[in-house]
C-alpha cells in the first residue's frame, strides 16, 4: 500500500485533469475525440484491463457509459489472512445474500444503493472490491480513516487479540498510553478521558457530564445537527427528531452557520460573529422562560448539514455566550478529527487558539473500522461527574485491544504523514471541483477543508434551489464508473468527499474528470431531472 506523500503533484496537474479523457454518455460506443487506437489501448490498460481483451468485453468491463478511467493500484494486495480463507466455499451468492437480508435484519436498517445493492468482499486502502472482483474507489469511508484492512492495524489487533483482552477494571499499559498520546493532540486543560465504542456512546456520555457538571437541563444544537442513534440524541438531533416526536422543550435550536445559503452570507462583514449572535438571542429566549443552558453541541464541522465550513471567530463567540449562562461547549468530532483537516488534528482548531471546548466527543475514524470512541473533557467536570456518586464502567470501553488499534492509528496517521496528504490532496480535489463551477451552472458551491469536501448542486444560482435529484443520478452514475459518493445537507443535494486518508492526487483527478463527463451528458442530453426523471 503507498504511504501518504509518495505522489507528487506534478506542475500543471490541475490543468491537465481538466482534459477530460473518457465519455460517460448513455450507450456510447464513439471512440475518444483525437485518440488513436494505440492510444485507446493504453487507455483502456489504465483501467486495468488486459492488451488481450477484445473491445466488446472490453466495453462489456467498463459498463454500458464508458467507465471512469480508475485505474486499480498496483500496490494493492490481498492480505495474507484473506488469502488463507476458502472464501469461496463460504461464499453465498449475492442474490441468497440479499434475500437473507431481507428476511434477517431491520428494514430501517438501510443499504447504499438500495435499487442494487453492491456486495463486498474485501478492501485494500482506498478500494474497495465486490464479489466478481470488480474494484471501487471509497469517496465517504471516513471510518477507514488511515486506509481499508491497513496492515498496520490489523496485526495491532492480531497481536493485543492473542495475548489479553480484558476490561478496564485491570490495569493495563495500553490505556494509559493511548490517553497520553491523545492528550499530547489536545489543549493542556483537555485531560480526563473516557473509552466508549462509538461516537453516540461518546456524545451521550457528554451529555451526561454536562448535565452533571452544570445541574442544568436545557440543551442548544445547530439546526439539521445529527448526534447519534441514542433516545438522548435523536432528542437533540434536528436532523432526526423532526422526523419522530418533534422538538423536546429543554431543546433550543440555532441557525446553522452557513456562508453559502445562511441568513449571513460570506458577503456579510462579519459571519461568525452574526450567527454566534443568534445563538446569543436563543439562549436569552430560552432564560426569559425559565429555563437554564447546560451545553450548546456542535460538530466542528457540521456534516450532515452539508460538509459546513464554520465561519472564523464563531465558536469562540458561541463558547463565551454559552460560559456566561453556564453551560459548556462540546465539540462534536466523531466525523472530523483525526488531522482530516490536515492542517490540525482536530478540526475545532481551525477556529484559532482561543478557542478550546469543554468536552470533546471522537470515534469514528478512532480505530479505522473498530469500534472506538472516546469522550475527554476537564479535571473541573470530570470530578462533578464523579461526585455523583455513580460509578461509570464500560464493558468494552477502553479495552486493550481497542487501545492497541487507537495507538496504531495514530502511528500510521504520523508515521504516513497523512495530514500532509489530506493538505495536498484535499486541496487539489477543492481545486480541481471549483474549476467545474465554470463549466458547469448546476455547481452552486464548493466548499471544503482538507479531505473534508462538499459540492453543492443547484438549478438555479441565484436562487440556490435544491439539486436533489440531480445529485442522486450523480451519485447513481458515478457507481457505475466504479466511484462511491454520497449526499448529505437538508436536501440532499450536497456531494460529500470524506474519503480514508491515504486518497491519492490520481484519485481526486479520477473522481473530478466522471463528475464532469455526468454533468457535461446532463446538460448536453437536456436531462429533466429535477421532475422525477431518474
Amino acid at each position: 500500500m503507498r504511504g501518504a506523500g509518495d505522489e507528487e503533484q506534478d506542475e500543471g496537474a490541475a490543468n491537465e485533469a481538466e482534459q477530460v479523457p473518457f465519455r460517460v454518455s448513455h450507450g456510447s460506443q464513439e471512440k475518444l475525440q483525437g485518440k488513436g487506437e494505440s492510444e485507446e489501448r493504453a487507455r483502456l490498460k489504465n483501467v486495468g484491463l488486459d492488451e488481450e481483451f477484445r473491445e466488446e468485453e472490453v466495453m462489456d468491463e467498463l459498463g454500458p457509459h464508458g467507465g471512469a478511467e480508475l485505474a486499480p493500484d498496483p500496490e494493492v494486495e490481498v492480505s495474507p489472512l484473506w488469502q488463507k480463507m476458502n472464501y469461496k466455499e463460504m461464499e453465498l451468492t449475492k442474490e441468497k445474500t440479499l434475500a437473507l437480508r431481507n428476511k434477517l435484519i431491520g428494514q430501517s436498517c438501510r443499504l447504499f444503493y438500495s435499487d442494487n445493492p453492491v456486495k463486498i468482499i474485501r478492501a485494500r486502502g482506498q478500494y474497495l472490491f465486490d464479489e466478481k472482483g470488480t474494484q471501487y474507489l471509497d469517496c465517504i469511508s471516513n471510518v477507514q480513516h488511515v486506509g481499508h484492512c491497513h496492515s498496520s492495524i490489523t496485526e495491532a489487533a492480531a497481536a493485543q487479540m492473542d495475548l489479553l483482552n480484558t476490561n478496564t477494571r485491570f490495569l493495563h499499559d495500553n490505556i494509559v498510553m493511548y490517553a497520553e498520546r491523545l492528550a499530547a493532540t489536545l489543549p493542556e486543560k483537555l485531560n480526563i478521558f473516557y473509552f466508549v465504542n462509538s461516537g453516540s456512546e461518546a456524545n451521550d456520555l457528554a451529555l451526561r457530564l454536562a448535565l452533571q457538571h452544570t445541574q442544568h437541563e436545557d440543551v442548544i444544537v445547530l439546526d439539521h445537527a445529527y448526534h447519534g442513534h441514542l433516545k438522548s440524541l435523536i432528542d437533540i438531533s434536528p436532523y432526526k427528531f423532526r422526523k419522530l416526536t418533534g422538538q423536546k422543550e429543554w431543546v433550543h435550536v440555532a441557525p446553522l452557520p452557513d456562508t453559502y445559503r445562511g441568513i449571513y452570507g460570506a458577503d456579510h462583514p462579519n459571519p461568525g460573529k452574526a450567527y454566534a449572535d443568534a445563538v446569543k438571542d436563543v439562549i436569552e429566549k430560552a432564560q426569559s422562560k425559565g429555563r437554564k443552558i447546560a451545553a450548546f453541541f456542535a460538530e466542528s464541522l457540521p456534516s450532515v448539514g452539508g460538509q459546513i465550513i464554520l465561519p472564523e471567530g464563531y465558536s469562540a463567540k458561541v463558547a463565551e455566550y454559552v460560559h456566561s449562562a453556564g453551560g459548556v461547549f462540546v465539540a462534536d468530532e466523531v466525523q472530523t478529527g483525526f488531522g482530516r483537516v490536515g492542517t490540525h488534528f482536530w478540526a475545532f482548531q481551525l477556529q484559532g487558539k482561543d478557542f478550546c471546548p469543554d468536552i470533546v466527543t471522537m470515534g469514528k475514524p478512532m480505530g479505522n473500522g473498530h469500534p472506538l470512541a472516546c469522550v475527554v473533557t476537564t479535571a473541573e467536570i470530570a470530578s462533578a461527574f464523579t461526585a455523583n456518586g455513580v460509578e461509570y464502567f464500560n464493558t468494552f470501553g477502553g479495552n486493550p485491544v481497542s487501545c492497541a488499534i487507537g495507538l496504531a492509528v495514530l502511528d500510521v496517521i504520523e508515521k504516513e504523514n497523512l495530514r500532509e496528504n489530506a493538505i495536498k490532496v484535499g486541496a487539489m480535489l477543492k481545486d480541481l471541483l471549483t474549476k467545474l463551477r465554470s463549466k458547469h451552472e448546476i455547481v452552486g458551491d464548493v466548499r471544503g477543508v482538507g479531505l473534508f469536501v462538499g459540492l453543492e448542486l443547484v438549478t438555479d444560482r441565484k436562487l440556490k434551489t435544491p439539486a436533489t435529484n440531480t445529485a442522486a443520478y450523480v451519485v447513481k452514475k458515478l457507481k457505475e464508473n466504479y466511484i462511491f459518493v454520497s449526499t448529505d445537507g437538508p436536501w440532499e443535494n450536497v456531494l460529500k468527499f470524506k474519503p480514508p486518508m491515504c486518497f491519492s492526487m490520481d484519485n481526486a483527478k479520477n473522481v473530478t474528470q466522471c463528475i464532469d463527463c455526468i454533468l457535461t451528458d446532463i446538460q448536453t442530453m437536456n436531462l429533466k431531472l429535477e421532475k422525477d426523471d431518474i
